[in-house]
C-alpha cells in the first residue's frame, strides 16, 4: 500500500492510529533552510485533538521529534524524519469492531483488501490521526513557500448548512489568509461562529455528527506552473487533498456552479493591472488548462460528517454473516471540519512545493 507522495519533494508517512508512534520522512528538502520550530508547533496545534467541545477527547501533544535532516535548526540535505508519539490510545474501545465493521468507515473495505489483518484500532493507518505527520511536513513546506512570496490559507466555508463569507477570488490577500489561519475557529465572518457551534453541539447531544466545506486560497503563485492532462495543478492538489480521510469532493473556482452558467457568464476577461496581465474575474480559480494563471488559486472541499456516531446502526458480523446492531464506543469528533482546516493547508503546500 502506498503512503508516499511527491517526486521532487517526496514524503512517506508511517505508523497507525494506535501504534507506538506515527511519523513522516521528507526527502528532497534542500540543505541550508532554517526552520522555525515554534511556528511548526503552532501550526500542528491547530490540528491537535482534545482542546474543545467540538473535537475528540483524545489528548495528544503532537510534538514532533526530529530524527534526522536538521543540524542546529537548519536542514542539512539528509532526509528529514519526524516521529510523533501516540500517548492516549484506548484500544479496547475497538475490540468488537474486528468482526463488526462500522458504517461509512474503511473497516469492511480494508478487511477485504488485507484478508482480515488490517489494524482496526482507531482506524489504523486509515485514521485521521495520520494527518498529524502530514501537518508537520506541510508546515515545513509552507515556510519554504512563504520565502518565495507564496501564502496558503483556509477557513470553514460552512458547517451543517451555516455559511461563512467566501474569499474574494480576485482580491484575496496574504494578510487575510494569515489572519484567518491564526484563529482557533477559522472563519472570515466571526458573527456566525456561535450558530455553527450550536449546530455541532446539538448533533453531539443527539449522538450524531455534522460535516461541512473548507475553502482554501493560495496567493503569490506565478503564471505557468503545472502541466496539461495528468499533471495539472488541479490534479496534483486533488491527489494530495484526498489523502485526508473524510474528504468526499473538491471544486476549483466556481466549480459546479459553472454548470448553470453560459460561457459569457463563466468566462474571465483578461485585463492589464499594474502592467501585468490578470483577469477581471476569477471563475477559473487561478488555473487554466492545468496551469496557473497568476490569479489566486481557490478551491473548496466537502467534508463528510464523522462516521463514528453513538446512535445505533446496522452492520454485518463478518464471522457469522448475520446482521447486527452496532453502537460505537470511544472518543470521536462531532465535527472534524475545524481540525481539518490546517490539514488542507498542509497538503496544498506539499502539492505546490513539488510544482515550484
Amino acid at each position: 500500500m502506498s503512503c508516499s507522495f511527491g517526486e521532487k519533494i517526496k514524503i512517506s508517512v508511517f505508523g497507525q492510529s494506535h501504534s507506538e508512534a506515527i511519523g513522516i520522512v521528507v526527502d528532497g528538502i534542500p540543505a541550508g533552510i532554517k526552520l522555525d520550530m515554534d511556528k511548526i508547533s503552532r501550526f500542528m496545534a491547530r490540528r491537535a485533538p482534545g482542546k474543545n467541545a467540538y473535537s475528540t477527547k483524545r489528548k495528544e501533544a503532537d510534538i514532533p521529534t526530529i530524527i534526522s535532516g536538521i543540524v542546529d535548526g537548519i536542514t542539512c540535505g539528509a532526509p528529514l524524519c519526524a516521529v510523533i508519539k501516540n500517548s492516549d490510545q484506548h484500544s479496547k474501545d475497538y475490540s468488537k469492531l474486528k468482526t463488526l465493521p462500522r458504517p461509512s468507515h474503511s473497516d469492511f473495505a480494508a478487511y477485504v483488501k488485507h484478508n482480515g489483518f488490517n489494524d482496526i484500532r482507531g482506524g489504523g493507518n486509515f485514521s485521521g490521526r495520520m494527518t498529524a505527520p502530514l501537518c508537520f511536513a506541510g508546515a515545513v513546506a509552507m515556510q519554504i513557500l512563504e520565502e518565495k512570496g507564496i501564502r496558503i490559507g483556509a477557513h470553514i466555508e460552512k458547517i451543517a448548512g451555516v455559511k461563512d463569507s467566501r474569499f474574494d477570488p480576485v482580491n484575496v490577500n496574504a494578510d487575510l489568509l494569515k489572519d484567518v489561519s491564526s484563529k482557533e475557529f477559522p472563519l472570515i465572518d466571526d458573527s456566525v461562529k456561535e450558530k455553527i457551534l450550536s449546530k455541532i453541539e446539538a448533533a453531539r447531544l443527539d449522538g450524531d455528527s455534522v460535516g461541512g466545506v473548507i475553502e482554501c486560497a493560495v496567493t503569490g503563485l506565478p503564471a505557468g506552473l503545472g502541466e496539461p492532462m495528468f499533471d495539472g495543478v488541479e490534479n496534483v492538489i486533488s491527489r494530495a487533498v484526498f489523502a485526508i480521510p473524510a474528504i468526499k469532493g473538491i471544486e476549483f473556482g466556481n466549480g459546479f456552479d459553472c454548470a448553470d452558467l453560459r460561457g459569457s457568464e463563466n468566462n474571465d476577461d483578461f485585463i492589464i493591472t499594474d502592467g501585468k496581465i490578470t483577469a477581471k474575474t476569477n471563475n477559473h480559480g487561478g488555473i487554466l488548462g492545468g496551469i496557473t494563471s497568476s490569479m489566486p488559486v481557490i478551491f473548496r472541499v466537502a467534508v463528510k460528517p464523522t462516521p463514528s456516531i453513538s446512535k445505533p446502526q446496522m452492520t454485518v458480523n463478518l464471522e457469522t454473516m448475520t446482521q447486527e446492531e452496532l453502537v460505537i464506543e470511544g472518543r470521536h469528533d462531532p465535527c472534524i471540519v475545524p481540525r481539518a482546516v490546517p490539514c488542507i493547508e498542509a497538503v496544498t503546500a506539499l502539492a505546490l512545493i513539488n510544482l515550484i
